[in-house]
């Protein structure tokens, strides 16, 4: 038996077939599959203004007493992941490398010598049938809505983006899930109750809207309990043959679900109300040519922070799997007083 499946195996990788961004899958026989998936990503990048440089923008930055200006040169998006599918039961895998830096010694993890980073996990679950365990998006994300930018994730201070262990429950267009509480601004370690997200999604040939709904249990700083609702309505929308609208809209107490540090869960004993907008609008010069303009904006109530990324750029792909893509845009943090323009060039190549 180890011998058929080794020369089954070794048979296989002589076939290997490709699919755009899918990867390369191997038929092991008996509806088995081992597909490997991920993309190369090097990124050349200019920032310039009073919010101090970062490989891609999230919805927090450390304020300069002056302007500054910084170059960088980063690989750390590059990802690999695995897929094994055995009938109705999946199982996946994905690293990048933005994990912590190796510290220490000759070998450390520094521009001056080795440039090294820790690859960190970014997905890893198991699904079976309908239901599906481990860490991957939350059920909150509708990923189709993140913009194609040179700036990782887009306008990342408004949309929903973040990735958490749960178990979801999927029904035709509903999906229950029960997520990983956290009390960003609080006392997570007495959280107790999952976070509870329900989801509908409506597809057809013209794109897809999802409307979604958060309740939490939130622990302030003080050991109260505080309860915790938020809703957000996303969709990719076709338009003029190829051309796309992108959009997210979200309301309440999303918290730390939306914009990446733009908003807490909690300031003080209180929960934090904020409302993010962002939109991406997709149009094709060519067959090979792209570019897209994407603006997001956070606004909170009781911290009064206002954070607002904008951005456009131009894409073009040389084979399926190899572009070179330019984007100029600016992070502001109104409430700081503090922005920073910023120009980036980057070369992707999928597997």
């Amino acid at each position: 038996m180890l011998n058929t499946k080794k020369t089954l195996l070794a048979s296989s990788l002589l076939l290997l077939t490709t699919a755009a961004n899918a990867g390369y899958t191997i038929n092991l026989g008996d509806n088995d599959t081992l597909t490997f998936g991920g993309y190369f990503k090097a990124d050349y990048r200019y920032t310039s203004g009073t919010i101090a440089p970062r490989d891609y923008w999230i919805g927090t930055g450390a304020v300069l007493d002056q302007s500054q200006s910084n170059l960088n040169f980063a690989v750390n998006e590059s990802r690999f992941n695995t897929k094994y599918v055995s009938g109705d039961v999946t199982g996946f895998v994905e690293i990048d490398f933005y994990g912590a830096a190796v510290k220490g010694g000759y070998a450390g993890a520094n521009e001056v010598f080795t440039n090294s980073s820790n690859p960190r996990i970014r997905h890893a679950f198991i699904k079976y049938k309908n239901i599906l365990l481990g860490q991957t998006w939350s059920t909150y994300v509708n990923t189709s809505t993140f913009a194609e930018t040179a700036d990782f994730g887009g306008a990342l201070n408004a949309e929903a983006f973040i990735r958490q262990t749960q178990i979801r429950y999927t029904a035709g267009n509903w999906q229950l899930a029960l997520e990983n509480p956290e009390s960003y601004g609080g006392q997570s370690g007495q959280d107790s109750v999952p976070d509870v997200v329900v989801r509908y999604n409506f597809k057809g040939d013209w794109g897809n809207v999802a409307v979604a709904g958060l309740a939490r249990q939130l622990n302030t700083a003080l050991g109260n309990t505080e309860s915790a609702f938020g809703v957000g309505i996303t969709g990719k929308i076709k338009v003029f043959d190829k051309d796309d609208i992108r959009f997210q809209f979200h309301t309440g107490n999303t918290g730390r679900y939306v914009g990446v540090a733009a908003s807490p869960d909690l300031v003080g004993e209180d929960v934090e109300d904020s409302t993010s907008v962002m939109v991406a609008y997709r149009h094709f010069w060519t067959e090979g040519i792209r570019s897209t303009v994407f603006y997001g904006n956070t606004q909170t109530d009781l911290s009064d922070r206002d954070r607002t990324h904008w951005g456009v750029n131009i894409f073009k792909s040389y084979t399926k799997k190899l572009s070179f893509g330019f984007e100029i845009g600016n992070f502001e943090m109104a409430d700081q007083n503090a922005d920073s323009d910023y120009a980036q060039f980057t070369a992707k190549y999928v597997l």
